[in-house]
């Protein structure tokens, strides 16, 4: 994750006033809401993002062989990410093997699932596959004054005004719809002659 240096000044006055408390101005609070508000924007996408990479794994682990080279391609990308290996990886990476980036994959994934299964043995907490939610930030620490004013109902946003466009006159019924055509004339009837 980058921050810009607008990020980057807001994050280090919240860090400072968290070291040293006091009365932020309401312009600092709200700052530090909108960095909180986008930090929360990229976990999100970050735990879209993860989601994504799993199952279009499992797209590639299903199409196995055909998608061999794919299929190794998202496992190195999703162990990078500290995705835990499934038995389904390591059913699809024996098939494989015969490739040495498979048998190289192999391997790597039986340290890391032994290692995952010593851990759940352990009772410690498995890293997980997706980010869990962090808590939205509802409160700055000294960040309004004590004798703050009574919340003022807010006012609804005035309505946007319409775009001004350059006068045009209204068509003209005949230019909307032309006039129809006459139809052409009907043939005479013929009259039988009695005989």
């Amino acid at each position: 994750m980058a921050f810009s240096a607008d990020e980057l000044r807001v994050l280090r006055r919240a860090l400072a006033n968290a070291l040293h408390p006091a009365p932020l101005p309401d312009d600092d609070v709200q700052d530090c809401l909108r960095l909180a508000g986008s930090v929360d924007e990229v976990a999100g996408e970050a735990g879209r993002l993860r989601a994504f990479l799993l199952a279009d794994l499992a797209r590639y682990r299903d199409a196995l062989p055909g998608s061999a080279t794919g299929y190794l391609e998202l496992l190195q990308d999703a162990l990078a990410s500290g995705y835990d290996p499934r038995p389904e990886d390591l059913a699809a990476l024996r098939l494989q093997r015969c490739r040495p980036v498979a048998a190289a994959l192999l391997e790597r994934c039986q340290v890391l699932a032994e290692r995952s299964v010593r851990a759940r043995l352990a009772g410690r907490a498995v890293p997980a596959t997706a980010p869990a939610p962090r808590s939205r930030l509802l409160a700055l620490p000294g960040g309004r004054a004590a004798a703050a004013e009574p919340e003022r109902p807010k006012t609804p946003p005035a309505p946007p005004r319409p775009v001004p466009t350059p006068e045009r006159p209204a068509p003209k019924p005949s230019e909307v719809f032309p006039p129809r055509r006459p139809a052409p004339p009907a043939p005479p009837a013929q009259q039988r002659a009695a005989g």
